[in-house]
């Protein structure tokens, strides 16, 4: 394989070697069908059964049972912003939302086109630097649903624990699935978006109880229902295939790694890397709470916001790519998914040091 950089990047984001190795060996031909694998019918044995085994190792990695369904879908966590709702808090029902980030305050803003929408907890005044424990949000007894996000990517700061509500929790986790151990049946609904723990952009994993797919608004066209796309195995339309494979080459990399126990234990070890490093004197600061610091995404300031600039610019002649903050807030953003090597870390780490040695 060609060099590869050190890519911090938030998404879409790094994919291990041996997976991509894996793709390029059988991209020309996979296994003796003649074709490659974006070149079949969704329909056909073959893909039905790389979509077979995709679903059965997420459910063997977050340990589901039959109560839950699995689903693969398109759109993006962002066209869940609006399917949630519409499918489970229509004709002005009450829906919770936790404003906690800026992802958190997108599903607000899409939700509230939609349903009764109240704001159970918001740390927007405090610029999204901590989160109220769970059991101080004001929800509704009468709140179809409470929904926030787990890992907001761009604040870089996460609720590090599940949920217990008297409703259904609606959660995303697409910077975050994967690399922290969860117990799934503290939730009711999850999604991810693939691109930054397991896979390419184009595909969308959907987790959630079968008894609540029951409540799915009826008038919605098909293709907008989650129980329509349960009912077709989540082949209602022809999905990313190529993304959808994809993301099974991820899941079984995981499972021969160790799983999601393994992937939190280094996830935590990679960024506290940084984080020590941060918080060991004054030239860099991160403002978000120690103890809901994001284990995937690590931003932080230079005390002189004049140099960050050069510092990504310097950064760049060292092969370490991508860590310009997002537009919204600025700073610095380094995103350390699974698929991220410690030697990553520890490369941004020692540029850090050096950086601070001569302009501190």
């Amino acid at each position: 394989m060609k060099k590869r950089v050190h890519n911090f990047s938030a998404g879409p984001a790094i994919l291990p070697e041996e997976v991509l190795n894996e793709i390029k060996d059988e991209f020309s031909g996979y296994q003796d069908i003649g074709s490659t694998i974006i070149e079949i019918s969704h329909r056909d044995k073959t893909f039905l059964e790389i979509a077979k085994n995709a679903e059965s190792s997420v459910r063997r990695l977050l340990d589901l049972d039959d109560d839950y369904e699995v689903l693969f879908m398109q759109g993006g966590a962002t066209l869940q912003f609006s399917l949630i709702p519409l499918n489970f808090a229509s004709k002005n029902a009450r829906a919770s939302y936790a404003e906690i980030g800026s992802w958190s305050s997108k599903a607000v803003k899409e939700a509230s086109k939609i349903c009764n929408l109240e704001i159970c907890h918001s740390s927007k005044e405090t610029g999204f630097n901590e989160i109220k424990d769970l059991s101080g949000w004001e929800i509704s007894s009468n709140s179809k649903f409470v929904h926030y996000c787990k890992n907001e990517t761009i604040q870089g700061i996460r609720i590090p624990y599940d949920p217990s509500f008297q409703v259904p929790a609606f959660v995303d986790m697409s910077s975050c699935l994967f690399s922290e151990d969860i117990d799934a049946k503290r939730y009711d609904f999850i999604y991810a978006c693939a691109q930054k723990n397991f896979g390419p952009s184009g595909i969308t994993l959907i987790i959630a109880r079968k008894a609540l797919l029951k409540k799915c608004d009826q008038d919605l066209p098909n293709i907008l229902r989650y129980d329509m796309h349960a009912q077709e195995n989540s082949l209602l339309n022809t999905p990313n295939t190529f993304a959808w494979y994809v993301a099974g080459k991820m899941f079984d990399w995981y499972e021969k790694n160790g799983g999601v126990k393994e992937m939190e234990k280094r996830s935590i070890e990679k960024s506290q890397i940084l984080y020590d490093l941060i918080d060991s004197g004054e030239f860099y600061q991160n403002p978000v709470l120690k103890s809901q610091r994001s284990v995937n995404n690590v931003v932080f300031t230079i005390r002189d916001s004049n140099l960050e600039q050069l510092f990504l610019d310097e950064a760049k002649k060292q092969d370490l790519f991508y860590l310009k903050g997002h537009r919204s807030v600025g700073g610095m953003r380094a995103s350390i998914y699974n698929s991220m090597k410690k030697e990553s870390v520890v490369a941004l780490r020692d540029f850090m040091q050096d950086f601070e040695k001569q302009y501190g």
